[in-house]
């Protein structure tokens, strides 16, 4: 059996999308899938699975959600190998920074350098971020919700076609360590 992250876009956030944890956790063991835990308020769960890939348990997940909460939700689900593959790539010094410094945002699909070549990245300094293959390493000192940066690369026309949540250090090392379990 594979150990999964699915990590929700959007939920719980200034009381819109409200998906309770302990309902979120019943509706994925009755799709059949093992290990079910929820990590914090703001969608995250892992679980066990040993049917489908990444982008098939994302699109089974998404329509349960939709079907039982009556909204649509973009979700990822991604394997324990790719987490600890983003955790040890982190091109930032993770151990010295604040967790609110340090941030991923997850895509649904590869990106490419040319997708962020209008971003001027000297402009943001002292933010910084680094592209992955289907991540955005983000350097934030004065965390998310202060980040220019965080706001420009969010911009719609950056991210047409694709599906992206962003989660803070803690929580990335965290859905790691519990995929791993």
């Amino acid at each position: 059996m594979t150990m999964y992250a699915a990590l929700l876009r959007g939920i719980n956030v200034g009381g819109n999308k409200k998906v309770p944890m302990a309902e979120l956790r019943t509706l994925m063991q009755g799709l059949g899938y093992d290990s079910v835990a929820t990590y914090l308020q703001s969608g995250n769960a892992v679980f066990g699975s040993d049917h489908g890939d990444e982008d098939s348990l994302a699109a089974e997940l998404a329509h349960a959600i939709e079907k039982h909460f009556g909204f649509t939700v973009g979700v990822l689900v991604r394997d324990h190998t790719y987490l600890k593959a983003v955790r040890e790539a982190c091109p930032f010094p993770a151990a010295e920074l604040e967790a609110k410094q340090l941030h991923v945002t997850y895509f649904s699909t590869p990106v490419g350098a040319e997708r962020f070549a209008t971003v001027d990245a000297v402009a943001f300094l002292p933010e910084e971020f680094r592209l992955g293959d289907r991540e955005l390493y983000l350097y934030a000192p004065e965390g998310l919700g202060r980040s220019k940066l965080a706001e420009a690369l969010s911009k719609p026309r950056l991210l047409k076609g694709l599906t992206a949540t962003t989660r803070n250090w803690n929580t990335v090392v965290k859905l790691e360590e519990l995929t791993g379990a």
